[in-house]
This record gives C-alpha cells, structure tokens and sequence, in this order.
C-alpha cells in the first residue's frame, strides 16, 4: 500500500492476523479480538442450539441467529464509519471550541459566612430599619427535635 494509510485501513500481512470472523464480514472500523469473534459466532450457534433443544424455537434457529448477530456487528461498523467520517468533516475551529467548552474547570470560589446556617442565630433581614429592635421571642429559636 503506497501513500498515507488512514487508520481504519490494515495492512495486508496486518489483515492476516485478524480473526476469520472479522476479515469475512470485511470490518474496517470495528476490531474484535479472538475472544469475541468466538463469543459472537459460537456463542450465538450454542445460544441457538440451547433454545431449539429447549423447544423454545425452531431449528433454523441455529442457522438464522448467528446470521443476524453477523449482520448486526456489520452494520455497526457501517455506522461507525459514518460517526468517523462525519467527525472528519467537522472544522478544527469547532473542535477546539468543543474540547474548550468539555475541559473541566478547576479552582477555588470565596464563600462567604452564612448566619442562617447556624442553629439558633436569627438574622436581620433588610426590610427592617437600623433603629429597631427585634422582639426577644422572635430572637430565640425553638430547639429541635432530634
């Protein structure tokens, strides 16, 4: 392969090492390991086998499901080239606006004293004027019940 190579394409002796399962369904963007190419192709047959020795459904089960699990991990490697390919597509002045707006702000903020916070301390509130005088019973607060 002569020029850049974009990350979603592999090499050929790369491709060699790739699980069966991936290089028959032709996956580019999406890479599963051994591990999970067997849970998708022999776990769906086991799945399917229990279920039509359970008489849950019918034999052509074993044939159909891990058909259908195959064409779902495709299509969510075509939609994983899309998301790629339409994130490409965005400006640099819009990624880094993003990636501004998502980065954490770290610091500290004063805060002041709060009165009314404190048990038992009533606070003054504005609408009263300065010369008066708050009655005693409104000063105390009743004690609660714990």
């Amino acid at each position: 392969m002569t020029g850049p190579r974009s990350w979603a394409t592999l090499v050929a002796e790369e491709d060699r090492h790739r699980p069966l399962y991936a290089r028959l369904l032709g996956l580019r963007f999406v890479n599963p390991g051994g591990v999970l190419c067997f849970v998708f192709f022999e776990g769906a047959v086991a799945l399917a086998a229990l279920l039509a020795l359970a008489e849950l459904v019918s034999w052509w089960s074993v044939l159909v499901l891990p058909a259908m699990v195959a064409v779902m991990v495709k299509v969510n490697d075509v939609v994983a080239a899309r998301v790629v390919r339409s994130a490409a597509l965005v400006p640099d002045q819009e990624r880094d606006r993003f990636r501004h707006q998502m980065e954490p702000v770290v610091g500290t903020a004063r805060v002041g004293w709060i009165w009314h916070s404190v048990p038992g301390v009533v606070v003054q509130s504005a609408l009263e004027s300065p010369g008066e005088t708050i009655p005693a019973a409104a000063r105390e607060v009743p004690p609660t019940d714990r």
